[in-house]
């Protein structure tokens, strides 16, 4: 999976060279064409270097969304577990011992 990942960002950024190259080289309006084949659209050179600027940040958000998310559910997940067990050890220790109450620090006096 990171193999893929790292293609990826390495295609990414071999395609905003490629747009720096052509930007640099050809200070004129950018036709782009648009999906489907219904025509094309001009851009100056700024707002086409801006729209892929663009489109590569949300690109780069959607590589790294996913293992964030994994983390994040993970996480969530062990602190569940931890509560759940930390609960059954508490109940178990207090079957032991008799139902204990709570012992409550005596105050300092100062």
């Amino acid at each position: 999976m990171r193999l893929v990942q790292l293609i990826q960002v390495l295609l990414l950024l071999a395609l905003g060279g490629y747009l720096l190259l052509v930007a640099l080289e050809n200070p004129v309006p950018v036709r782009l064409p648009l999906p489907l084949g219904q025509g094309e659209a001009l851009l100056s050179l700024g707002g086409a270097v801006v729209l892929f600027a663009v489109l590569g940040g949300a690109y780069t958000a959607l590589l790294l969304l996913p293992p964030l998310w994994r983390s994040a559910w993970r996480q969530r997940r062990s602190r569940r577990e931890r509560a759940q067990l930390e609960h059954r050890l508490t109940a178990a220790l207090q079957a032991r011992l008799g139902t204990v109450p709570p012992v409550t620090p005596a105050p300092e006096d100062a």
